[in-house]
Protein backbone atom coordinates (compact mmCIF):
# COMPACT_ATOMS: atom_id res chain seq x y z
CA UNK A 1 0.00 0.00 0.00
CA UNK A 2 0.78 3.64 -0.85
CA UNK A 3 1.63 6.27 1.41
CA UNK A 4 -0.60 8.40 -0.43
CA UNK A 5 -3.16 5.29 0.35
CA UNK A 6 -2.09 5.27 4.04
CA UNK A 7 -3.02 8.58 4.16
CA UNK A 8 -6.01 8.62 2.77
CA UNK A 9 -7.38 5.95 4.67
CA UNK A 10 -6.28 7.78 8.00
CA UNK A 11 -7.98 11.06 6.81
CA UNK A 12 -11.30 9.36 6.09
CA UNK A 13 -10.96 7.34 9.84
CA UNK A 14 -10.05 10.42 11.33
CA UNK A 15 -13.06 11.93 9.49
CA UNK A 16 -15.08 8.90 10.66
CA UNK A 17 -14.64 9.30 14.04
CA UNK A 18 -15.37 12.99 14.29
CA UNK A 19 -18.66 12.57 12.59
CA UNK A 20 -19.21 9.48 15.54
CA UNK A 21 -18.25 11.69 17.77
CA UNK A 22 -20.42 14.48 16.97
CA UNK A 23 -23.68 11.59 16.50
CA UNK A 24 -22.40 10.90 19.90
CA UNK A 25 -22.86 14.21 21.36
CA UNK A 26 -26.03 15.64 19.79
CA UNK A 27 -27.34 11.78 21.49
CA UNK A 28 -26.29 12.73 24.82
CA UNK A 29 -27.85 16.53 24.56
CA UNK A 30 -31.60 14.99 23.03
CA UNK A 31 -31.18 12.56 26.02
CA UNK A 32 -30.92 15.48 28.61
CA UNK A 33 -33.28 17.95 26.59
CA UNK A 34 -36.08 15.01 26.71
CA UNK A 35 -39.33 16.33 25.09
CA UNK A 36 -37.74 19.67 25.29
CA UNK A 37 -35.45 19.17 21.83
CA UNK A 38 -36.68 19.18 18.55
CA UNK A 39 -35.90 16.37 16.46
CA UNK A 40 -32.10 16.21 15.26
CA UNK A 41 -32.13 13.46 12.91
CA UNK A 42 -34.95 13.23 9.94
CA UNK A 43 -34.74 10.54 7.39
CA UNK A 44 -34.61 12.19 3.70
CA UNK A 45 -36.63 9.62 2.00
CA UNK A 46 -39.72 10.15 4.71
CA UNK A 47 -42.68 10.59 2.73
CA UNK A 48 -44.80 14.15 3.16
CA UNK A 49 -47.86 12.53 3.51
CA UNK A 50 -46.34 9.69 6.38
CA UNK A 51 -47.99 9.74 10.00
CA UNK A 52 -44.94 11.03 12.13
CA UNK A 53 -45.91 8.87 14.99
CA UNK A 54 -43.74 10.45 17.57
CA UNK A 55 -45.49 14.32 16.99
CA UNK A 56 -48.73 12.67 18.02
CA UNK A 57 -47.76 11.21 21.02
CA UNK A 58 -48.90 13.63 24.43
CA UNK A 59 -46.12 13.58 27.00
CA UNK A 60 -48.28 12.74 30.29
CA UNK A 61 -47.07 14.81 33.06
CA UNK A 62 -45.31 14.39 35.77
CA UNK A 63 -46.65 13.22 38.91
CA UNK A 64 -47.01 16.86 41.25
CA UNK A 65 -48.91 18.68 43.97
CA UNK A 66 -50.15 21.56 42.01
CA UNK A 67 -53.61 20.70 41.70
CA UNK A 68 -53.96 19.99 45.42
CA UNK A 69 -52.53 23.00 46.41
CA UNK A 70 -54.31 25.21 44.27
CA UNK A 71 -57.50 23.39 45.46
CA UNK A 72 -57.06 23.59 49.32
CA UNK A 73 -54.69 27.23 49.83
CA UNK A 74 -57.34 29.40 49.55
CA UNK A 75 -58.11 27.85 53.00
CA UNK A 76 -55.14 28.04 54.91
CA UNK A 77 -54.19 31.18 56.69
CA UNK A 78 -51.57 33.22 58.96
CA UNK A 79 -52.21 33.98 62.10
CA UNK A 80 -50.85 36.59 63.93
CA UNK A 81 -50.86 37.37 67.54
CA UNK A 82 -49.96 40.24 69.82
CA UNK A 83 -50.32 40.27 73.27
CA UNK A 84 -48.84 42.26 76.21
CA UNK A 85 -45.95 40.54 78.44
CA UNK A 86 -46.22 39.55 81.39
CA UNK A 87 -45.24 36.86 84.15
CA UNK A 88 -47.63 34.45 82.29
CA UNK A 89 -46.18 35.04 79.10
CA UNK A 90 -42.50 34.49 78.04
CA UNK A 91 -42.79 32.33 74.91
CA UNK A 92 -45.03 29.81 72.72
CA UNK A 93 -43.04 26.96 73.08
CA UNK A 94 -44.46 25.00 75.92
CA UNK A 95 -41.95 21.89 75.85
CA UNK A 96 -38.86 21.71 78.65
CA UNK A 97 -35.94 24.07 78.13
CA UNK A 98 -33.57 22.28 76.02
CA UNK A 99 -36.32 19.62 74.90
CA UNK A 100 -35.46 18.99 71.02
CA UNK A 101 -38.80 18.65 70.56
CA UNK A 102 -39.43 22.23 69.76
CA UNK A 103 -42.45 24.09 69.38
CA UNK A 104 -43.12 25.86 66.26
CA UNK A 105 -42.93 29.38 66.38
CA UNK A 106 -42.09 30.80 69.81
CA UNK A 107 -43.52 33.77 68.93
CA UNK A 108 -40.61 35.44 66.49
CA UNK A 109 -38.39 36.83 69.63
CA UNK A 110 -35.78 37.29 67.74
CA UNK A 111 -37.86 39.65 65.63
CA UNK A 112 -40.31 41.04 67.23
CA UNK A 113 -40.40 40.31 71.18
CA UNK A 114 -39.64 42.56 74.04
CA UNK A 115 -40.50 46.03 71.78
CA UNK A 116 -40.78 48.83 73.49
CA UNK A 117 -44.27 50.15 72.09
CA UNK A 118 -44.30 54.10 72.21
CA UNK A 119 -46.04 55.92 75.05
CA UNK A 120 -49.75 56.31 75.28
CA UNK A 121 -51.12 60.03 74.67
CA UNK A 122 -51.68 61.66 78.14
CA UNK A 123 -48.29 59.70 79.61
CA UNK A 124 -47.79 56.23 81.46
CA UNK A 125 -45.68 53.71 81.24
CA UNK A 126 -44.53 52.14 77.56
CA UNK A 127 -45.54 48.24 77.52
CA UNK A 128 -43.93 45.78 76.09
CA UNK A 129 -45.91 43.31 73.61
CA UNK A 130 -44.87 40.16 72.53
CA UNK A 131 -46.27 39.33 68.73
CA UNK A 132 -46.46 36.16 67.08
CA UNK A 133 -47.25 34.31 64.19
CA UNK A 134 -48.07 30.87 63.31
CA UNK A 135 -50.43 29.04 60.91
CA UNK A 136 -53.54 27.74 60.48
CA UNK A 137 -57.01 26.32 58.21
CA UNK A 138 -61.02 27.22 57.89
CA UNK A 139 -62.89 24.10 58.83
CA UNK A 140 -66.55 25.73 57.66
CA UNK A 141 -67.81 28.93 55.69
CA UNK A 142 -68.30 30.79 58.55
CA UNK A 143 -65.09 31.19 59.43
CA UNK A 144 -64.04 28.92 62.23
CA UNK A 145 -60.65 28.47 61.99
CA UNK A 146 -58.15 25.54 63.59
CA UNK A 147 -54.43 26.73 65.22
CA UNK A 148 -52.52 25.27 67.67
CA UNK A 149 -52.47 26.51 71.60
CA UNK A 150 -49.38 27.40 71.78
CA UNK A 151 -50.02 29.89 68.75
CA UNK A 152 -52.91 32.26 70.33
CA UNK A 153 -52.39 31.17 73.91
CA UNK A 154 -52.54 34.32 76.34
CA UNK A 155 -53.10 36.45 73.04
CA UNK A 156 -55.01 39.79 73.44
CA UNK A 157 -55.14 40.26 69.59
CA UNK A 158 -55.45 38.04 67.00
CA UNK A 159 -55.56 38.63 63.17
CA UNK A 160 -56.02 36.40 60.64
CA UNK A 161 -54.41 36.78 57.15
CA UNK A 162 -55.88 35.10 54.01
CA UNK A 163 -54.21 33.12 50.86
CA UNK A 164 -54.51 36.67 48.83
CA UNK A 165 -53.40 38.98 51.70
CA UNK A 166 -56.63 39.93 53.35
CA UNK A 167 -56.86 40.68 56.90
CA UNK A 168 -59.65 39.55 59.58
CA UNK A 169 -59.80 40.24 63.17
CA UNK A 170 -60.46 37.06 65.15
CA UNK A 171 -61.68 35.73 68.50
CA UNK A 172 -59.80 32.76 70.12
CA UNK A 173 -63.44 30.62 71.12
CA UNK A 174 -61.31 27.47 73.16
CA UNK A 175 -58.11 26.15 73.44
CA UNK A 176 -57.07 22.43 74.68
CA UNK A 177 -53.76 22.51 76.38
CA UNK A 178 -53.33 18.63 76.90
CA UNK A 179 -53.47 18.31 72.86
CA UNK A 180 -52.40 21.64 72.20
CA UNK A 181 -55.26 22.69 69.98
CA UNK A 182 -57.48 26.13 70.03
CA UNK A 183 -60.46 27.07 67.59
CA UNK A 184 -60.32 30.77 66.86
CA UNK A 185 -63.52 32.44 64.52
CA UNK A 186 -63.06 35.37 62.54
CA UNK A 187 -64.90 38.43 62.74
CA UNK A 188 -66.93 38.69 59.93
CA UNK A 189 -70.19 37.38 57.77
CA UNK A 190 -68.02 36.28 54.52
CA UNK A 191 -68.45 33.30 53.03
CA UNK A 192 -65.20 31.37 53.55
CA UNK A 193 -63.54 28.56 51.96
CA UNK A 194 -62.58 25.70 53.86
CA UNK A 195 -61.12 22.34 53.86
CA UNK A 196 -62.61 18.86 55.66
CA UNK A 197 -60.64 16.46 58.34
CA UNK A 198 -60.34 13.28 56.43
CA UNK A 199 -62.63 10.41 57.45
CA UNK A 200 -60.27 7.58 56.29
CA UNK A 201 -57.09 6.42 57.94
CA UNK A 202 -53.55 7.26 57.36
CA UNK A 203 -51.26 4.46 56.68
CA UNK A 204 -47.18 5.20 57.28
CA UNK A 205 -45.76 5.94 53.55
CA UNK A 206 -49.26 7.55 52.45
CA UNK A 207 -48.24 11.03 50.57
CA UNK A 208 -49.24 14.24 52.34
CA UNK A 209 -48.60 18.13 51.67
CA UNK A 210 -47.92 20.34 54.38
CA UNK A 211 -49.14 24.09 53.93
CA UNK A 212 -48.48 27.04 56.22
CA UNK A 213 -46.36 30.14 57.10
CA UNK A 214 -42.92 29.17 57.61
CA UNK A 215 -40.71 32.31 59.38
CA UNK A 216 -43.78 34.36 58.38
CA UNK A 217 -42.85 34.23 54.56
CA UNK A 218 -46.75 33.17 53.95
CA UNK A 219 -47.93 30.50 52.16
CA UNK A 220 -45.76 27.95 51.52
CA UNK A 221 -46.45 24.15 50.43
CA UNK A 222 -43.96 21.53 51.29
CA UNK A 223 -44.70 17.57 50.62
CA UNK A 224 -43.45 14.17 51.79
CA UNK A 225 -44.59 11.02 53.88
CA UNK A 226 -46.16 9.78 56.91
CA UNK A 227 -42.57 8.64 58.46
CA UNK A 228 -44.72 6.90 61.78
CA UNK A 229 -48.12 6.81 63.65
CA UNK A 230 -48.40 6.86 67.19
CA UNK A 231 -45.41 8.96 68.25
CA UNK A 232 -45.34 10.01 71.85
CA UNK A 233 -42.65 12.91 72.37
CA UNK A 234 -43.21 14.26 75.85
CA UNK A 235 -45.89 16.90 75.07
CA UNK A 236 -49.01 15.98 77.25
CA UNK A 237 -50.75 13.15 78.34
CA UNK A 238 -52.36 12.21 75.22
CA UNK A 239 -49.25 11.91 72.91
CA UNK A 240 -50.20 9.88 69.76
CA UNK A 241 -48.67 12.13 66.43
CA UNK A 242 -48.17 11.11 63.38
CA UNK A 243 -44.57 11.82 62.04
CA UNK A 244 -43.50 13.17 58.59
CA UNK A 245 -41.25 13.90 57.02
CA UNK A 246 -42.55 16.56 54.61
CA UNK A 247 -40.50 19.70 55.67
CA UNK A 248 -42.04 22.00 58.51
CA UNK A 249 -40.24 25.20 59.89
CA UNK A 250 -41.30 27.76 62.61
CA UNK A 251 -44.68 29.04 61.64
CA UNK A 252 -46.11 26.21 60.58
CA UNK A 253 -47.63 25.58 63.93
CA UNK A 254 -51.10 24.87 63.38
CA UNK A 255 -51.73 24.42 59.61
CA UNK A 256 -52.79 21.41 58.29
CA UNK A 257 -51.42 18.77 56.52
CA UNK A 258 -53.73 17.20 53.42
CA UNK A 259 -53.45 13.92 51.60
CA UNK A 260 -53.78 13.65 48.15
CA UNK A 261 -57.50 13.83 48.30
CA UNK A 262 -57.50 17.27 49.72
CA UNK A 263 -58.25 16.25 53.21
CA UNK A 264 -56.71 17.20 56.64
CA UNK A 265 -55.25 14.13 58.04
CA UNK A 266 -52.64 16.22 60.72
CA UNK A 267 -52.68 19.04 62.32
CA UNK A 268 -48.72 20.52 62.47
CA UNK A 269 -47.60 21.08 65.92
CA UNK A 270 -43.91 19.67 66.77
CA UNK A 271 -40.46 19.32 65.16
CA UNK A 272 -37.69 17.22 66.06
CA UNK A 273 -34.95 19.97 65.86
CA UNK A 274 -31.57 20.29 67.38
CA UNK A 275 -30.94 23.12 65.31
CA UNK A 276 -33.84 24.99 65.38
CA UNK A 277 -34.69 24.34 61.79
CA UNK A 278 -36.23 21.03 59.84
CA UNK A 279 -34.28 18.31 59.87
CA UNK A 280 -36.99 15.77 58.09
CA UNK A 281 -38.66 15.01 61.50
CA UNK A 282 -42.00 16.64 61.98
CA UNK A 283 -45.04 15.99 64.25
CA UNK A 284 -48.85 16.14 63.28
CA UNK A 285 -51.80 16.23 65.60
CA UNK A 286 -54.28 13.22 63.81
CA UNK A 287 -56.95 14.51 62.04
CA UNK A 288 -59.17 11.96 64.18
CA UNK A 289 -58.18 13.75 67.85
CA UNK A 290 -58.26 17.64 65.97
CA UNK A 291 -61.99 16.64 64.95
CA UNK A 292 -62.98 15.82 68.17
CA UNK A 293 -61.22 18.12 69.75
CA UNK A 294 -62.47 21.47 68.03
CA UNK A 295 -66.07 19.92 67.74
CA UNK A 296 -65.91 20.16 72.20
CA UNK A 297 -64.22 23.61 72.05
CA UNK A 298 -67.02 24.83 69.34
CA UNK A 299 -69.90 23.55 71.65
CA UNK A 300 -68.48 25.65 74.82
CA UNK A 301 -65.25 26.70 74.61
CA UNK A 302 -63.69 23.64 76.58
CA UNK A 303 -63.20 20.13 76.22
CA UNK A 304 -64.73 17.54 78.85
CA UNK A 305 -62.74 14.02 78.73
CA UNK A 306 -63.97 10.39 80.48
CA UNK A 307 -62.51 9.87 83.43
CA UNK A 308 -61.37 6.72 85.13
CA UNK A 309 -60.37 7.53 88.63
CA UNK A 310 -57.24 4.78 88.51
CA UNK A 311 -53.49 5.49 89.09
CA UNK A 312 -51.55 3.56 86.11
CA UNK A 313 -48.47 2.03 85.17
CA UNK A 314 -46.42 -0.19 82.72
CA UNK A 315 -46.43 -3.65 82.54
CA UNK A 316 -43.06 -4.56 82.60
CA UNK A 317 -41.87 -7.97 81.32
CA UNK A 318 -40.91 -8.57 85.44
CA UNK A 319 -44.45 -7.83 86.68
CA UNK A 320 -45.87 -9.63 83.46
CA UNK A 321 -44.22 -12.66 84.69
CA UNK A 322 -45.09 -12.12 88.15
CA UNK A 323 -49.21 -11.89 87.59
CA UNK A 324 -49.03 -14.62 85.30
CA UNK A 325 -49.52 -12.92 81.66
CA UNK A 326 -48.30 -14.40 78.93
CA UNK A 327 -48.84 -10.53 76.99
CA UNK A 328 -46.61 -7.71 78.08
CA UNK A 329 -49.31 -4.94 76.91
CA UNK A 330 -52.36 -3.48 79.02
CA UNK A 331 -51.91 -1.30 82.41
CA UNK A 332 -51.62 -1.91 86.24
CA UNK A 333 -53.65 -0.53 88.07
CA UNK A 334 -51.49 0.82 91.22
CA UNK A 335 -54.23 2.41 93.05
CA UNK A 336 -58.12 2.74 91.91
CA UNK A 337 -58.86 6.59 93.38
CA UNK A 338 -61.23 6.96 95.83
CA UNK A 339 -64.89 7.51 95.27
CA UNK A 340 -64.22 7.21 91.52
CA UNK A 341 -65.64 5.47 88.91
CA UNK A 342 -63.22 2.41 89.33
CA UNK A 343 -63.32 2.17 92.81
CA UNK A 344 -67.61 2.22 92.46
CA UNK A 345 -66.92 -0.66 89.85
CA UNK A 346 -64.76 -2.80 92.10
CA UNK A 347 -61.58 -2.33 90.36
CA UNK A 348 -58.84 -2.94 92.49
CA UNK A 349 -55.05 -2.66 93.02
CA UNK A 350 -53.24 -5.28 90.97
CA UNK A 351 -56.38 -5.56 88.41
CA UNK A 352 -54.28 -5.41 85.18
CA UNK A 353 -56.24 -3.12 82.49
CA UNK A 354 -55.76 -5.08 78.82
CA UNK A 355 -58.94 -4.04 76.68
CA UNK A 356 -61.48 -1.48 76.92
CA UNK A 357 -64.64 -1.97 74.90
CA UNK A 358 -63.41 -5.11 73.02
CA UNK A 359 -60.03 -2.53 72.07
CA UNK A 360 -57.00 -4.01 72.74
CA UNK A 361 -54.73 -2.07 75.20
CA UNK A 362 -50.66 -1.67 74.51
CA UNK A 363 -49.96 0.86 77.09
CA UNK A 364 -50.82 3.05 80.08
CA UNK A 365 -51.01 5.72 77.29
CA UNK A 366 -53.28 3.65 75.04
CA UNK A 367 -55.18 3.44 77.82
CA UNK A 368 -55.21 6.98 79.09
CA UNK A 369 -56.50 8.20 75.68
CA UNK A 370 -59.24 5.73 74.99
CA UNK A 371 -61.07 6.67 78.54
CA UNK A 372 -59.96 10.46 77.62
CA UNK A 373 -62.08 10.07 74.16
CA UNK A 374 -65.22 8.64 75.80
CA UNK A 375 -68.12 10.93 76.72
CA UNK A 376 -68.66 11.38 80.53
CA UNK A 377 -71.77 9.67 81.80
CA UNK A 378 -71.03 6.65 78.83
CA UNK A 379 -70.08 3.00 80.35
CA UNK A 380 -67.59 1.04 79.46
CA UNK A 381 -66.25 -2.28 79.72
CA UNK A 382 -63.01 -2.92 81.04
CA UNK A 383 -61.41 -6.39 80.49
CA UNK A 384 -59.17 -6.34 83.69
CA UNK A 385 -56.66 -9.50 84.03
CA UNK A 386 -57.37 -10.86 87.98
CA UNK A 387 -56.51 -13.68 90.05
CA UNK A 388 -54.87 -15.07 86.74
CA UNK A 389 -57.75 -15.11 84.81
CA UNK A 390 -59.25 -12.10 82.53
CA UNK A 391 -63.00 -10.55 83.87
CA UNK A 392 -64.89 -8.03 82.17
CA UNK A 393 -66.19 -4.77 84.47
CA UNK A 394 -68.93 -2.33 83.29
CA UNK A 395 -67.84 0.92 84.70
CA UNK A 396 -69.74 4.53 84.15
CA UNK A 397 -67.37 6.91 83.61
CA UNK A 398 -67.08 10.54 85.12
CA UNK A 399 -66.09 13.72 83.78
CA UNK A 400 -61.92 14.71 84.33
CA UNK A 401 -60.61 17.35 86.38
CA UNK A 402 -58.29 19.30 84.42
CA UNK A 403 -56.37 20.42 87.44
CA UNK A 404 -55.97 16.91 89.14
CA UNK A 405 -52.27 16.88 90.57
CA UNK A 406 -50.39 14.62 92.88
CA UNK A 407 -48.05 15.78 95.88
CA UNK A 408 -45.04 14.53 97.95
CA UNK A 409 -44.85 13.99 101.39
CA UNK A 410 -41.63 13.17 103.03
CA UNK A 411 -40.04 9.64 104.12
CA UNK A 412 -39.02 8.55 107.72
CA UNK A 413 -35.99 7.43 109.29
CA UNK A 414 -33.53 4.60 109.65
CA UNK A 415 -34.86 1.44 110.89
CA UNK A 416 -33.87 -2.60 111.28
CA UNK A 417 -34.18 -5.32 108.59
CA UNK A 418 -32.79 -6.26 105.20
CA UNK A 419 -34.55 -7.70 102.30
CA UNK A 420 -34.26 -7.00 98.46
CA UNK A 421 -30.64 -4.60 99.21
CA UNK A 422 -33.24 -2.41 101.72
CA UNK A 423 -33.74 -2.28 105.22
CA UNK A 424 -37.66 -2.41 106.04
CA UNK A 425 -38.63 -1.80 109.03
CA UNK A 426 -42.99 -1.16 110.10
CA UNK A 427 -44.61 1.64 108.87
CA UNK A 428 -46.26 2.32 112.28
CA UNK A 429 -43.15 1.67 113.89
CA UNK A 430 -41.92 4.64 111.72
CA UNK A 431 -44.59 7.50 112.38
CA UNK A 432 -46.47 6.69 109.39
CA UNK A 433 -49.93 6.76 109.94
CA UNK A 434 -51.07 3.39 107.98
CA UNK A 435 -49.84 -0.42 107.60
CA UNK A 436 -47.40 -1.76 105.50
CA UNK A 437 -43.33 -1.58 105.32
CA UNK A 438 -41.06 1.35 105.37
CA UNK A 439 -37.80 1.28 103.39
CA UNK A 440 -35.23 2.54 105.76
CA UNK A 441 -32.32 2.13 104.19
CA UNK A 442 -31.42 1.24 100.37
CA UNK A 443 -28.62 -0.02 99.13
CA UNK A 444 -27.85 2.12 95.80
CA UNK A 445 -26.28 -1.00 93.48
CA UNK A 446 -29.49 -3.11 94.67
CA UNK A 447 -32.02 -4.30 92.27
CA UNK A 448 -34.63 -2.20 94.53
CA UNK A 449 -32.60 1.42 93.43
CA UNK A 450 -32.49 -0.06 89.97
CA UNK A 451 -36.27 -0.25 89.60
CA UNK A 452 -36.80 3.66 91.39
CA UNK A 453 -37.40 2.48 95.17
CA UNK A 454 -35.79 5.10 97.69
CA UNK A 455 -36.04 5.74 101.49
CA UNK A 456 -39.38 6.62 102.78
CA UNK A 457 -41.21 4.22 100.11
CA UNK A 458 -43.93 2.17 101.81
CA UNK A 459 -44.35 -1.45 101.03
CA UNK A 460 -48.54 -2.38 101.17
CA UNK A 461 -48.57 -5.78 99.38
CA UNK A 462 -45.88 -8.14 98.50
CA UNK A 463 -47.07 -11.07 96.08
CA UNK A 464 -50.67 -9.87 96.48
CA UNK A 465 -50.86 -10.27 100.08
CA UNK A 466 -51.04 -6.83 102.11
CA UNK A 467 -47.70 -6.65 104.36
CA UNK A 468 -47.43 -4.99 107.72
CA UNK A 469 -43.68 -6.36 108.71
CA UNK A 470 -40.68 -7.53 107.04
CA UNK A 471 -41.37 -10.75 108.07
CA UNK A 472 -44.09 -10.73 105.17
CA UNK A 473 -42.14 -9.39 103.06
CA UNK A 474 -39.56 -12.56 103.39
CA UNK A 475 -42.82 -15.12 103.33
CA UNK A 476 -43.30 -13.82 100.02
CA UNK A 477 -40.05 -14.05 98.88
CA UNK A 478 -40.83 -18.19 99.52
CA UNK A 479 -43.96 -18.40 98.19
CA UNK A 480 -42.93 -17.18 94.87
CA UNK A 481 -39.60 -19.07 94.77
CA UNK A 482 -41.98 -22.51 95.65
CA UNK A 483 -44.38 -21.36 92.75
CA UNK A 484 -41.37 -20.82 90.22
CA UNK A 485 -41.53 -17.41 89.94
CA UNK A 486 -38.61 -15.14 88.45
CA UNK A 487 -40.09 -11.82 90.97
CA UNK A 488 -42.10 -10.82 93.60
CA UNK A 489 -44.51 -7.98 92.89
CA UNK A 490 -44.40 -4.80 95.47
CA UNK A 491 -47.24 -2.60 95.85
CA UNK A 492 -45.56 0.43 97.00
CA UNK A 493 -46.46 4.13 98.23
CA UNK A 494 -44.12 6.97 96.91
CA UNK A 495 -45.80 9.95 98.79
CA UNK A 496 -48.86 10.36 97.34
CA UNK A 497 -48.22 8.43 94.33
CA UNK A 498 -48.48 4.07 94.60
CA UNK A 499 -47.39 2.00 91.67
CA UNK A 500 -46.19 -1.73 91.03
CA UNK A 501 -42.53 -3.02 91.11
CA UNK A 502 -41.08 -6.57 90.83
CA UNK A 503 -37.78 -7.50 92.55
CA UNK A 504 -36.15 -10.41 90.86
CA UNK A 505 -36.45 -13.31 93.28
CA UNK A 506 -33.08 -14.41 92.54
CA UNK A 507 -31.67 -11.08 94.00
CA UNK A 508 -33.59 -11.13 97.42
Amino acid sequence: MTKAHTTARTDHKGLFMKRRKALAAGTIALGVAGVLATPMFVAPSTPANAENLSSSVTQPQAPGFADIVERVSPAVVSIRVKAEKGPELSSFQGMPEGSPFERFFKQFEDQFGGQQMPQRRGGGQPHQFAMGQGSGFIISSDGYVVTNNHVVDNADEVTVVMNDGKTYDATVIGTDEKTDLALVKIEDDTSFPFVEFTPGDVRVGDWVVAVGNPFGLGGSVTAGIVSARGREIGAGPYDDFLQIDAPINKGNSGGPTFNLNGEVVGVNTAIYSPSGGSVGIGFAIPAAIAEQVIEDLKDDGTVTRGWLGVQIQPITPDIADSLGLDAINGALVAQPQTDSPAAKAGIKAGDAIVAIDGETMENPRDVARTVASKAPGSTVTLTVWRDGKKEDVKVELGTLDPDMTANATPGVEPGTDLSFGMRLAPAKDMGVDETGVAVVEIDPDSSAADKGLKVGDVILNAGGVDVSSPADIKKSIEVAETEGRKAVLFRVRSGDQIRFVALPVEKG
